[in-house]
């Protein structure tokens, strides 16, 4: 079956041709975007990240799929309703980088609370002064936990290695869990006014949209430093821009933000295709986080490890080659 690679770094070629070890693979560095499907409208199987948007318009020119192998755990950027319609498989990597995020959520938090890009960036110029670096201990923090699956367990326990104390909160608690790393299932309002450090680890869908808005601020304790390596659109980015401003929110650790694809290309702004498809408001509010000195933001690279990419890959190519044996694996459906 014809099959394309996209969004795949040179290194990650020939991992894959040794794992598949099937002729007729494309690659590309580019993402699957609706200038460029044309190039792949006879291909059986696509494989892609997160940033090919696979819509409609994209997906309705690719008369030959019949299968899309997403490089990723969440599977928010394909049209799922298209793909069941059309009979098209669609699988995913359902854990490949638990303790890879969660090690991110401690390096942002720990970038937060140490002050190190201001140190970093001062001390390069000459200037050893401290004033203005003053941070604060992790010990004894309470952690505010929104989401216990693999990463979210994962944070725990190594939150638990720097002694904070957690509280979580998940729709389906796990009380073994809590028993075996020592910390409290509560009420999401609970949480929100008791933690001094949120952390969020939830999949983008309608229920998780903008979870943490203008409410969700207005109860959170003042100098309160959130974390959010999920997903963008779990945060009301304008509220968060707020709640910067007004010290509610002492600092904030992004490693994800709404409208990702498009602030990566900041020219396309100049286009009015963008006023009309993609939230203006949302965009430069995006844009402001990034230049806020009490906001450490990463491009979604929390589970950027060539430990992390090479499971992705192993999982994928075996997600292809059964589906190929007609036995598919990692099913996901809307």
């Amino acid at each position: 079956m014809k099959t394309a690679f996209l969004e795949c770094e040179e290194w990650e070629k020939q991992i894959i041709q040794d794992l598949l070890k099937i002729d007729h693979i494309k690659f590309s560095e580019k993402e699957l975007s609706a200038e460029n499907v044309e190039n792949y409208a006879d291909f059986e199987i696509i494989s892609t990240f997160i940033y090919s948007d696979l819509d409609l318009k994209v997906l309705e020119k690719l008369d030959n799929l019949k299968m899309i192998a997403t490089r990723s755990t969440g599977f928010d950027h394909i049209d799922m309703d298209y793909c069941k319609e059309n009979d098209i498989i669609v699988s995913n990597v359902p854990t490949y980088g638990s303790r890879t995020v969660a090690e991110h959520v401690f390096g942002l938090l720990l970038t937060i609370s140490h002050n190190l890009t201001e140190a970093i960036d001062r001390t390069r110029k000459g200037d050893f002064s401290q004033e203005g670096l003053s941070g604060f201990d992790l010990h004894g923090k309470i952690l505010g936990i929104i989401g216990t699956g693999k990463i979210g367990r994962r944070a725990i326990e190594i939150a638990r290695g720097f002694a904070m104390q957690v509280l979580a909160f998940d729709v389906k608690p796990d009380e073994e869990l809590a028993d075996k790393f020592g910390f409290e299932y509560v009420d999401f309002d609970q949480l929100l006014e008791e933690s001094d450090v949120i952390s969020l680890h939830v999949p983008a869908n309608k229920k998780t949209r903008h979870m943490i808005a203008k409410d969700q601020f207005e109860k959170m304790k003042a100098g309160v430093v959130l974390i959010n390596t999920s997903r963008g659109s779990v945060i009301d980015v304008e509220a968060l821009v707020n709640a910067l401003g007004s010290g509610k929110v002492r600092a904030a650790g992004l490693d994800v933000l709404p409208e990702e694809p498009v602030i990566r290309e900041e020219a396309e702004l100049l286009r009015s295709v963008f006023r009309r498809e993609h939230d203006l408001e949302t965009l430069l509010a995006n844009h402001i986080l990034l230049r806020l000195r009490n906001v450490v933001v990463t491009p979604h690279s929390a589970f950027n490890t060539r430990e992390a990419v090479t499971r992705i890959l192993k999982t994928s190519a075996e997600n292809i080659r059964s589906f190929m044996e007609g036995k598919p694996q990692n099913e996901v459906s809307g």
